[in-house]
């Protein structure tokens, strides 16, 4: 029977290119399922063939659990000072093996024998297939539309399988069965029963690689696309900068009578691409990215990670585009927050900034109003600057003298000392569930404490704007931690 059973598995693995020890695995899961029936309960069973002689041995097994745990299926598993009875040093996650009667190997069933095998062979052909496809390195899956599951598609690709999953199609897009896709391998998930890949051909990443294919410069090294952004079917923003200045990135992407931009938009339903000049300097960045609208001018608040962009009233709907588009892509390209106002908005804010700063220029210097202009003329926004800024820099101002600066900057250093003190005070006073909010980082505890958010109730009361104001983060991250606040009206 042993010589029969090494026989089988040889003849098993020669027809379908399987390695033995994948069928010997098959053959040892059909006796433990066998033995399994036998003992009846939830009892763990390990089979042990000898791949050289074809004998083999059948092994019940416990699961060493820790003492404090218990016992959640104690037809196999053993607490540890049980455990430790039987062997000194064993540790929890080891296990402890016992020899039973072997189940012989007629006994199992031919039928289920064969089934076990099968699919343990099915999944090792497909995990080779898998295998074989990712060593490619390919970023694209080119496939034929297999059919439709559950609304999703699963593409074809030789033997791989894809899924393009509704939400990731281009929208209005109507693929139907058949019909040839490119698309992007967003994921792979080999836990997965049906088609292993996730697809996408709305990702940004997908415009990445499509014009990688389009544009030999990119696999050159020559240009580089440093960021995309993209409204699905629509229109899509792209950042490029060169890496040779003999080389033009905007036109060497565009191609000749925009014969590359246009194989990219006819791959993606007609959307409208921009290509935008990257740039180090984030505000000719973010200007860059707003065209084809002309900025006038442009405030940057690198605290909060925001910019004032200035365009007259002819360039404020280009700027803006329909339904905040242009304005919205150009943020998700530059990774900055873009408020887009006119001059006479602009004019109203910066006169509403200059009435604060001065109004707390006047409350914590004890000075009148001319002296905080005068500062406000120098460039002074902050208290901090007024006290650490260099010295021989304020002596520049003509108006003060040497002891006007050392007193100025004297009670700029008592203020924020004392400010401090109540901020601290303040946070002190955020309760402790507030801080166990998860994802509610320590910088912003004080942030919020400054507005008077002390409970989780407080932050849950937050309207995303608001909470983007508080603290400076962007839209997302404030609706995730306002959702978690709130996690605790629902499991009351």
């Amino acid at each position: 029977m042993n010589r029969e059973l090494l026989m089988l598995v040889d003849a098993i693995s020669r027809e379908k290119s399987v390695d033995r020890d994948v069928v010997f695995g098959a053959v040892e899961q059909a006796l433990a399922s066998a033995t399994k029936k036998l003992h009846g309960g939830e009892v763990d069973i390990r089979v042990a063939i000898d791949r050289e002689t074809g004998e083999y041995e059948t092994f019940r097994r416990w699961h060493v659990v820790p003492n404090e745990a218990g016992l959640q299926l104690p037809d196999s598993e053993i607490l540890l000072f049980e455990a430790q009875e039987q062997i000194a040093d064993i540790e929890v996650d080891d296990y402890i093996e016992e020899t039973v009667e072997s189940v012989p190997i007629g006994r199992i069933g031919a039928q289920a024998a064969k089934q076990v095998i099968l699919q343990k062979i099915r999944d090792a052909e497909r995990e080779q297939l898998l295998s074989d496809f990712l060593s490619r390195g390919d970023k694209i899956f080119v496939g034929t539309v297999k059919r439709l599951d559950k609304g999703d598609l699963v593409v074809e690709s030789g033997r791989v399988e894809g899924r393009l999953k509704r939400s990731e199609m281009i929208p209005k897009e109507n693929l139907r069965t058949g019909d040839r896709v490119r698309a992007y391998i967003a994921e792979v998930d080999p836990t997965l029963r049906g088609p292993q890949i996730i697809l996408s051909r709305s990702a940004p990443a997908f415009m990445i690689e499509l014009f990688r294919q389009e544009v030999p410069e990119i696999e050159q090294g020559l240009l580089e696309i440093k960021s995309c952004a993209r409204d699905p079917g629509s229109r899509a923003k792209i950042a490029v900068v060169s890496h040779d200045k003999r080389v033009d990135p905007i036109g060497t992407c565009v191609g000749v009578r925009g014969s590359r931009v246009n194989a990219v938009t006819n791959e993606l339903a007609g959307e409208r691409v921009d290509i935008v000049l990257w740039s180090e300097d984030p505000a000719q960045f973010v200007i860059g990215a707003l065209a084809p609208a002309n900025v006038s001018s442009i405030v940057v608040d690198e605290e909060k990670h925001a910019m004032d962009v200035v365009v007259d009233e002819e360039n404020l709907a280009i700027a803006i585009g329909r339904g905040g588009q242009n304005v919205r892509l150009a943020s998700e390209l530059t990774g900055w927050r873009i408020n887009i106002m006119t001059a006479e908005e602009s004019q109203a804010k910066q006169a509403q900034e200059s009435d604060s700063i001065r109004a707390l220029f006047v409350d914590k210097l004890d000075v009148d109003e001319e002296v905080a202009e005068i500062l406000i003329a120098e460039g002074f926004t902050s208290l901090e600057e007024v006290a650490y800024v260099p010295l021989s820099e304020m002596l520049e101002i003509e108006s003060f003298d040497e002891d006007t600066v050392n007193e100025l900057r004297t009670r700029a250093k008592d203020a924020l000392l004392t400010m401090e003190i109540a901020r601290e005070e303040r946070v002190d006073e955020v309760s402790q569930d507030l801080r166990d909010v998860e994802g509610l980082s320590p910088d912003l505890i004080p942030k919020l404490a400054e507005s008077g958010i002390h409970t989780r109730d407080d932050l849950a009361d937050l309207a995303v704007d608001e909470l983007t104001e508080i603290t400076g983060i962007d839209e997302a991250a404030a609706k995730a931690l306002i959702m978690k606040a709130r996690e605790h009206w629902f499991t009351a």
